[in-house]
């Protein structure tokens, strides 16, 4: 690619940093990389309104989460806008706008009318489109509120080729003659983005094919303007299963970057998840490296189709997309324990429940834990609820565990404090010195193993699976192990 290239990411702070908008950003984020350019960051906060400083905190602070990082900005639409009412004015001034004096009520009348009569065009008419500047005079003199509207050609075709979409175009006369600036003087989007597109020097547009409704138009506002027309590559929509698009209103927190954030999930993996939610590597990999990624990302291969965010709601494993957890579960598994110990010691401080030792003379203990444990989890979330029991003595038991595995057999009121008896009197708990007491204790008692086994499991750490019970009982320090073996009597009396 001969010209340095320039993309943007210009999200609107109207609430938090949605999973679309981190899509959008991530792929024009991988696109510069790929190609040695620059990323914008521009925050569009034009909507007075709606835009607030707490979503722009939060847009900022789920791409830096995310690991998506710009090199020019976060500008602000707000401080250009000296830049957007010259445009408007030049382009007045050039005959390539005009002012409109249609009142609401009269545009309402004429599309009424234009439906009545069965008209292929029901949109604005023009009818102020040919005011002489006389009489434009004179009904502004009047005191008569006005819209700025682009002069759309008449004649021949408006288009571009777009990336992932091929060739768009439409015939001009079929686009009606667009507002680029309200009653009350204030440029619209439509305008306000083209101008900073071209300020900005931006080489090629990455957006959802959301925006392509508005995509026409801005190329003959770029035309109008004098400025070279960037290049578009419009991206697929996320639905959910009912074919819905994925939106803040509809699905609330869980399409948020923050809910992933707060419930456990791995930057990088989150990222690796939304590249594949519209674009695929021409093979069958499903899990890339960020310089992996760089490398293979091209515009080609985003997708045409519209991809499916698999949303579930309700369940505590898979509380989103199975292959976002499984994807977020690999990285759990196989980065370097150190740094998933990191996180989960984040985790552990917003729960209250680290110890400053695991940076210390615990600090071995803690991270053989997290090995251990992370084999069987899916997020850093699952160390604080179901991995709590190894960090606090302050944990509930599973119920399908205490109903299953300790209320079935009373016996364990006897045999647990036997096998915590038998255990204490080890000079050292090993795996094998653990399995070897547990199993003997059990052929005495005319047991299966399991029983015991299982109900020790349910005690010690709260859970009906899990790593082997042998090992666990080395695992733990030995005062734990005795204590939680012999509060069985404390089960059984709670429960009579």
């Amino acid at each position: 690619m001969s010209e340095q290239v320039r993309v943007r990411f210009p999200p609107s702070p109207t609430g938090y940093l949605h999973i679309g908008g981190a899509r959008t950003a991530i792929f024009n984020w991988l696109f510069a990389r790929k190609h040695g350019g620059t990323l914008i960051l521009r925050i569009e906060d034009t909507d007075a309104e709606r835009s607030t400083e707490e979503s722009i905190r939060g847009i900022i602070e789920g791409l830096e989460w995310l690991g998506i990082d710009w090199d020019e900005g976060p500008y602000f639409q707000t401080e250009f806008a000296a830049d957007h009412i010259a445009a408007a004015e030049k382009l007045l001034a050039e005959g390539k706008a005009y002012k409109c004096f249609c009142s609401k009520e009269e545009l309402e009348a004429r599309r009424q009318a234009a439906l009545a009569a069965k008209k292929s065009q029901v949109g604005y008419d023009g009818k102020c489109r040919d005011l002489s500047p006389e009489e434009a005079a004179r009904l502004e003199a009047e005191g008569r509120p006005y819209v700025v509207r682009f002069k759309t050609p008449r004649d021949g075709e408006v288009g571009y080729e777009d990336r992932v979409l091929g060739k768009i175009s439409r015939p001009a006369a079929e686009i009606e003659d667009f507002v680029i600036v309200r009653s009350n003087g204030k440029p619209l989007y439509l305008l306000c983005n083209v101008v900073d597109d071209i300020r900005d020097r931006i080489t090629h547009i990455i957006r959802g094919q959301d925006h392509m409704t508005n995509t026409l138009r801005q190329v003959l506002l770029y035309q109008a303007l004098g400025a070279r027309v960037p290049v578009f590559a419009h991206m697929p929509l996320t639905l959910d299963l009912k074919k819905a698009k994925i939106s803040k209103r509809s699905h609330g927190e869980i399409v948020a970057v923050q809910f992933y954030r707060d419930h456990g999930f791995i930057p990088w993996a989150l990222v690796n998840f939304l590249v594949l939610l519209g674009w695929n590597p021409g093979d069958d990999r499903e899990i890339f490296s960020k310089e992996e990624l760089i490398q293979a990302f091209s515009l080609e291969r985003i997708n045409r189709s519209n991809s499916i965010f698999n949303y579930r709601k309700g369940d505590a494993k898979f509380f989103t997309d199975p292959k976002a957890i499984s994807i977020n579960a690999h990285y759990l598994r196989t980065m370097p324990v150190e740094e998933i110990a990191a996180l989960v010691k984040k985790e552990l401080e917003r729960e209250g429940l680290w110890d400053p030792a695991y940076d210390g003379e615990k600090k071995d203990w803690f991270l053989r834990t997290v090995d251990m444990l992370r084999e069987r989890f899916h997020t850093t979330r699952d160390f604080v609820t179901a991995g709590r029991a190894f960090f606090s003595d302050d944990f509930e038991i599973d119920e399908k565990a205490l109903k299953k595995n300790v209320l079935k057999h009373p016996g364990l009121k006897e045999w647990l404090p036997m096998l915590a008896d038998r255990l204490e009197a080890e000079a050292v708990i090993t795996p094998e010195r653990a399995e070897a007491v547990a199993k003997g204790l059990a052929e005495e008692l005319g047991i299966k193993p399991g029983i015991p086994l299982n109900a020790a499991r349910a005690l010690i750490t709260g859970q009906i699976k899990g790593p082997s019970m042998f090992e666990l009982f080395a695992h733990f320090d030995r005062a734990t192990v005795l204590e939680r073996l012999r509060r069985i009597g404390e089960i059984f009396g709670e429960t009579a």
